[in-house]
């Protein structure tokens, strides 16, 4: 009959093997999940700026990180809209040589049942709408979880921020669709049927965001190029 010391250091030994193991799967698996989070944030930076033009064309997580290394320049800037080290505001610059083709800026703000993120794109106009994607979360299925299908999303695309006095007015959701004749047209977006709340939380922080960053927008809007 083996002696309980025996036993018990039987025991220590596979207790110690194991939490080895779970240390190490989960530190491989944090990495695996940290990576996959930074290439949808990547692949959601691109889709805002139209890169690549076919968005129906289905790229690798490789071809991701080539496209954003080669396409996208990132900077911090500060609530002036400097460019600055400690900066705490991002920045996302897609260029053809030296010239800027469009800015892409971090979204987020509460919806109905989550917090939404995602990214919106400018022209270099620093006012017309380039893209807008949503990338996390926890609206509800077939209501307001449609914010990320492409077929809302294309709605904010060439609608204008600044009004013709040169007012930041931001882009609104509207109950319904859009009245195209209406003098405030170019600053709306169709809404998403009974999804109302949903609307209303993105208008708030898309205007919020907006509103931050406008220091930035107001120095793009002069013709700066902020990069020289």
């Amino acid at each position: 009959m083996r002696s309980n010391f025996y036993v018990l250091s039987f025991m220590a030994v596979i207790t110690i093997i194991l939490g080895f193991l779970l240390s190490y799967s989960s530190a491989v698996l944090k990495a695996r999940q940290d990576y996959n989070i930074d290439i949808d944030i990547k692949k959601n930076i691109l889709k805002s700026l139209n890169i690549p033009a076919d968005q129906s064309k289905k790229l690798s997580q490789g071809d991701i990180q080539k496209l954003y290394d080669e396409e996208i320049t990132s900077i911090n800037i500060n609530e002036k809209g400097i460019i600055s080290e400690n900066g705490t505001l991002s920045v996302y610059i897609a260029k053809d040589g030296d010239q800027p083709t469009g800015y892409s800026i971090p979204i987020s703000g509460k919806g109905l049942w989550s917090t939404i993120y995602g990214y919106l794109a400018l022209e270099p106009d620093g006012n017309t709408i380039k893209g807008i994607t949503f990338y996390q979360h926890g609206e509800t299925p077939g209501l307001g979880g449609e914010l990320e299908k492409d077929w809302f999303t294309a709605n904010y695309v060439g609608k204008k921020i600044y009004n013709s006095d040169g007012m930041l007015v931001s882009v609104e959701i509207v109950k319904g669709q859009v009245n195209q004749s209406g003098v405030n047209a170019i600053h709306q977006v169709d809404g998403i049927s009974g999804a109302t709340l949903t609307g209303k939380g993105l208008n708030n922080f898309i205007a919020q965001d907006l509103n931050i960053y406008k220091p930035f927008l107001d120095r793009i809007r002069v013709g700066e190029n902020i990069l020289e």
